[in-house]
């Protein structure tokens, strides 16, 4: 079944930041105190959820806000160095001249989403559900859900991460999750999304409502 909404995660999803954000934990470590990430704990923790990730780092959760906070205004200082995907661009027009709605929920800010999209990308995007808590992504998309005017049956969320396919779950929204972002596609693939992605292609098919080859 083709869909008329997709809702897009940003980092990890259109964004290629997983790099960015391994170089700039440690230094939020530091200054919030909590446990550093060495280089071999990268992989590992890339299967984790972000429950078990917290516990992990020993981030209590009155610190997140803050945490989150900060970590915005690293990226809008490091905006001009955070590339998309290669084909994010492409992969978006392709979708609106499908007709499908394009929504962006992310815990990210506006200012720097449209930043790293760039004007001619980011006007591709009908609807901005931003700054959403480490857990707050339903709300986000109940939110985009009525801004639309579409039914939970005909959109698709497509992330990168557990927490996606969990939020999509909590809406009623169909989820797809794409391997090449911040979370393993072992992990992903053990939580059962719709359907699992590996390239932009797949995207298009997928809104399109051919599911891609296992």
């Amino acid at each position: 079944m083709s869909v008329r909404l997709a809702i897009f995660d940003f980092d990890g999803t259109l964004a290629d930041s997983f790099g960015w954000f391994i170089g700039v934990l440690n230094g939020v470590a530091e200054r919030y105190r909590f446990n550093p990430v060495r280089a071999e704990e990268v992989e590992a923790l890339r299967g984790y959820d972000a429950r078990r990730l917290m516990r992990h780092l020993g981030v209590p959760l009155w610190k997140l806000p803050l945490i989150a906070r900060h970590m915005r205004g690293l990226a809008a200082r490091d905006a001009e160095h955070i590339p998309l995907f290669d084909g994010t661009g492409e992969m978006l027009r392709a979708l609106r001249r499908r007709g499908v709605t394009v929504a962006v929920v992310t815990s990210n800010s506006a200012e720097n989403v449209r930043r790293i999209l760039g004007p001619e990308t980011a006007a591709l995007v009908d609807h901005y559900g931003c700054g959403a808590s480490l857990f707050g992504k339903p709300a986000k998309f109940r939110s985009v859900l009525r801004a639309s005017g579409i039914h939970p049956r005909d959109a698709i969320a497509i992330g990168d991460e557990i927490r996606d396919i969990e939020a999509a779950r909590q809406v009623g929204v169909r989820c797809a999750a794409v391997t090449w972002g911040y979370a393993s596609a072992e992990a992903l693939a053990a939580r059962h999304p719709d359907l699992l992605l590996r390239s932009m292609e797949e995207v298009v098919e997928a809104a399109a409502g051919r599911a891609p080859d296992p």
